[in-house]
């Protein structure tokens, strides 16, 4: 993730309060970072600096982070299920699925196994997807699946959005 400032010094054409007709009524524009402000007396436009950044970050490079956090909430939610109610799936889907997310965050790290780690990442969040679907229909109970089924999507759609743009 790359974030990029303009040059201020090839920005800043001239201050427009001290152009001539800097009294005249003026309406703004911005486009990549400069504000054109047009002056309507005179037609001409004065270019001047503004402060936006721009972030040129693509979703597939969250892709690493997703998988960790993900990784981490799903361990978290199978052992506090756990602890709460003694369930011992839900122990295993949580520490399988943080076993499988820290995998994938690894495979992620290196360019050569990125692809299957971002397929890894895909197919974890594809299985979580269907089995907290499928709790949620069973059960007519929002909670707890309803949101680890959107948690699941999220994640799913940075991993496909990274294996589509990995692959290409």
């Amino acid at each position: 993730m790359s974030i990029s400032t303009p040059n201020p010094s090839a920005l800043l054409l001239f201050s427009p309060s001290s152009h001539p007709l800097s009294k005249a009524k003026t309406f703004s524009s911005h486009i990549h970072g400069l504000s054109f402000t047009p002056l309507l007396k005179t037609g001409k436009k004065i270019a001047v600096k503004s402060a936006t950044r721009f972030c040129n970050a693509q979703l597939a490079e969250l892709a690493p982070a997703t998988s960790a956090v993900y990784g981490t909430l799903l361990l978290g939610g199978g052992l506090y299920a756990f602890t709460r109610s003694g369930s011992n799936g839900s122990l295993l889907g949580g520490v399988s699925g943080a076993v499988l997310m820290a995998t994938a965050y690894f495979l992620m790290q290196v360019p050569e196994t990125k692809n299957a780690g971002d397929a890894l990442g895909f197919g974890s969040a594809f299985i979580f997807c269907s089995v907290f679907g499928i709790r949620l229909a069973a059960t007519r109970k929002l909670i707890p699946s309803g949101p680890l089924l959107g948690l699941s999507l999220g994640a799913l759609a940075v991993f496909i959005s990274a294996y589509l743009q990995d692959s290409i």
